[in-house]
């Protein structure tokens, strides 16, 4: 075992165990709960140990400086805390792990970087509370008011801004403009690199993607007395309208996912009167996406004629294609030695590319699997994704 892949062990086992649930084996991090509220415990605690001054945005990031805040022109690297419900390991601590290692490598070689470098820490990356991924980030760049995200509010009731303890602050240019570039470390979310011997990638562009909310409403009643000719179940149109999602995005080759689902009044000898799902779909271009939803909608709108229901259609998020930037991409894969790959996974990254140059890299995923406990990748792999940061920032803050 390298000298770096058992620093790398040792800085995972302290916050492997954190929001663990025994039973599945995956996590709990929802954003600003307890587990996710001692990860940021423990960054707080690794920049002090490392002399960084923290700044916090007023939105719930974070941000670890090693250099003059205010000197401009810096280079950010990090990712997120929280988790999917029962989520992976790696996904989002992976690159916050590796970016103090990073910083630890470039110290240990002698490298002063001539401009400052910034690990963050962004807050609900996942949307897994409070329903709208990336929020952290979107809330620093202007993305989303920040009243509406105030508002937004989790399974109990809670809203962001009561979890926060206070009103978000909203877009902060004047923090975010001191960014030259962003690069974000992340597990692979898929196994492009399962078969090869490269354990790290660099990203080309994340496909445009969105979380659409199908509301159906029927009639409630009686399971054991309402003829099956009498009713108008919700269920029905949803259920039928889950299938037309998935017809459609093979037909294309897109990807949708129906993962959550509410029922009104949800007992099992009622018949629903309302039935909520929230569609998740990606694919590789804008017009495929548009498509794709405008067809699973106008089935659904059918099937609810036939059914008696009625449903209704609401855009929660979405984010158009993400083209990394070019010029840094390739520098970077030049510079590493790195194959170049699409993702259709949503991150911070994909946001602040809209702002400042931003460029990705890819750890090695053996399973391929990811937002599930089965997600993974070898400590050696892990220790690779810090060298090859390490490099990439020494290289960005030169």
């Amino acid at each position: 075992m390298s000298d770096l892949t058992a620093r790398f062990r040792k800085l995972w086992d302290e916050i492997a165990p954190i929001g663990r649930d025994a039973g599945s084996g995956g996590y709990l991090r929802y954003a600003l709960t307890e587990p996710e509220l001692l990860l940021r415990g423990w960054f707080r605690d690794q920049a002090e140990q490392r002399g960084m001054p923290i700044i916090e945005d007023g939105n719930g990031n974070l941000f670890a400086w090693w250099g003059d805040p205010d000197a401009g022109d810096a280079v950010l690297t990090g990712s997120h805390f929280d988790s999917v419900p029962h989520g992976g390991a790696y996904d989002g601590p992976l690159g916050i792990v590796s970016a103090f290692l990073a910083v630890d490598e470039l110290r240990e070689s002698g490298v002063t970087p001539a401009r400052p470098l910034a690990v963050g820490a962004f807050v609900e990356e996942e949307g897994a509370r409070f329903g709208v991924p990336c929020l952290g980030s979107r809330l620093l760049t202007g993305a989303l008011p920040a009243e509406r995200a105030a508002v937004l509010r989790d399974a109990d009731g809670v809203s962001f801004a009561e979890a926060l303890g206070h009103a978000p602050a909203g877009a902060r240019p004047e923090l975010w403009g001191r960014f030259r570039s962003f690069v974000e470390l992340h597990v692979e979310q898929g196994r492009a690199l399962a078969d090869t011997v490269a354990p790290v990638a660099v990203a080309s562009a994340i496909w445009p993607h969105g979380r659409w909310r199908f509301d159906f409403r029927g009639e409630g009643n009686h399971a054991g007395t309402t003829r099956m000719a009498d009713r108008r179940d919700p269920m029905l149109t949803y259920a039928f309208t889950v299938l037309a999602a998935n017809k459609e995005a093979r037909l294309r080759g897109a990807y949708a996912t129906v993962g959550r689902v509410s029922v009104e009044p949800n007992a099992t000898n009622a018949i629903p009167s309302r039935v909520t799902g929230w569609l998740d779909a990606r694919a590789a271009e804008p017009e495929i996406l548009t498509g794709l939803v405008e067809a699973v909608h106008d089935k659904a709108v059918e099937r609810a004629r036939r059914d008696g229901t009625a449903v209704t259609l609401t855009e929660e998020s979405a984010t158009p294609l993400v083209a990394f930037d070019g010029g840094l991409a390739d520098r970077l894969a030049a510079l590493l030695d790195a194959p170049v790959l699409p993702t259709g996974a949503g991150h911070d990254a994909g946001v602040l590319a809209g702002h400042l140059p931003t460029a990705m890299l890819f750890v090695r995923n053996p399973t391929g699997v990811s937002h599930s406990p089965a997600e993974s990748a070898t400590d050696a792999d892990c220790a690779a994704g810090v060298a090859a940061l390490a490099r990439v920032l020494a290289e960005l803050t030169c």
